[in-house]
């Protein structure tokens, strides 16, 4: 036998039988084989509980138990082991039915020899080896179909949400371009530098969408590598907190705390900037014009840790479970437009750089964001 080393379970009431089975078990045995014996059916299911089995043979007339249904019941609790039924008549039909109850093999009692238990044995669990290989690869198949499903509807929520999200800023971008081609004469010097603003930001926002697709592409795929390198913390927040200030046109408060760096520490910048550039953005955009922002960070060993609190909206309590899948909104944003693409992005670059994310949350309230991430060399292990 493949095996050397079994454990078998025999469920037999009859105690001249046992010892008859005990006997010609041990003598066929081809390694390390071992027997535990239970005389009624909810003795056998207590062992299965504390104990592992390779095989089981089980009477079908027990004190607790009689016929077919002690097939069913044993199965119902080892549904992946291999049983032996025995019996103590040559009967084929029920032997077919208990085949079709779960069972692998059956065996007369007085029957039975060493070559036969040897046999049915090694049989059985080949049986149920292939079995459970045909189950595992039905279970992949499945899996399989379910990701392609899943794959089909974020290509379709892809396809839907770039043609949303673009389709406004070309529009803008073409009368845009038209207004300066066609009646470049007649604007002022003002209203070029506003219109030149406009374009640029509108630009820039596309860039950015898509930037973070191509992003979720690569530590999709596993293209992505942290590259690290010295960054002053507080002058990187600093300089995107301004970034934000200018784009959001002073409509809230974003105020920053971070303890002063002396020096540069190791960090992955680009990882760092989409995940800070995006639980900003989300706290700006689902909170009320004049509202404050907090971005807090603060040092602990080799681990910074970053805050953001807004007193926006808040996240219904019933989806905060989804945040952070692909395309995924909450039902209270309105009108406020976004991609769903945010928080799915910030995860993926925590999960990469071996941090941790939480969110606190309550509706009308406000929202904390806190991402705990390793730095240096500990962000590659």
């Amino acid at each position: 036998m493949q095996q050397e080393s079994i454990q078998v379970l025999l469920v037999e009431d009859s105690l001249t039988d046992a010892q008859l089975f005990e006997h010609v078990f041990f003598r066929a045995a081809t390694g390390d084989w071992k027997l535990v014996h239970a005389k009624r059916l909810s003795e056998a299911i207590n062992y299965c509980c504390t104990q592992s089995f390779d095989l089981a043979l089980l009477d079908l007339r027990l004190p607790d138990s009689e016929g077919l249904a002690t097939v069913s019941r044993l199965h119902q609790v080892i549904p992946d082991i291999p049983i032996i039924i025995l019996t103590v008549s040559d009967d084929e039909e029920l032997a077919l039915e208990a085949m079709a109850q779960g069972a692998q093999d059956y065996l007369v009692k007085d029957q039975v020899t060493i070559q036969l238990l040897r046999r049915s044995i090694r049989y059985a669990m080949e049986r149920s080896q292939i079995l459970q290989q045909l189950k595992n690869r039905e279970r992949e198949a499945l899996q399989a179909l379910d990701r392609e499903r899943e794959l089909n509807q974020l290509k379709s929520y892809f396809v839907s949400m770039v043609s949303h999200e673009f389709r406004n800023p070309l529009s803008a971008l073409r009368v845009l371009s038209e207004v300066l081609l066609h009646y470049d004469s007649n604007l002022t010097a003002q209203k070029k530098e506003t219109y030149s603003q406009q374009i640029n930001t509108t630009v820039n926002h596309m860039c950015q969408l898509l930037d973070e697709v191509i992003l979720l592409g690569k530590v999709d795929t596993g293209n992505f590598e942290i590259e690290l390198r010295p960054l002053h913390l507080k002058e990187f927040c600093e300089e995107l907190i301004t970034s934000f200030q200018y784009s959001d046109e002073n409509q809230h408060s974003i105020i920053l705390d971070c303890q002063q760096d002396l020096h540069p520490i190791e960090m992955d910048a680009d990882l760092l900037r989409h995940i800070l550039a995006n639980l900003i953005s989300n706290a700006l955009k689902y909170s009320p014009s004049g509202s404050e922002v907090r971005v807090e960070v603060s040092f602990l060993n080799d681990q910074v840790t970053f805050c953001i609190r807004d007193r926006g909206i808040g996240i219904p309590e019933t989806e905060q479970h989804r945040l952070f899948e692909t395309f995924s909104r909450c039902s209270n944003v309105g009108k406020i437009q976004g991609t769903g693409l945010g928080l799915a992005i910030v995860k993926r670059c925590v999960d990469l750089y071996t941090g941790e994310i939480s969110i606190e949350s309550q509706v009308g309230i406000g929202t904390n964001v806190t991402v705990l991430l390793p730095v240096g060399d500990s962000a590659l292990r």
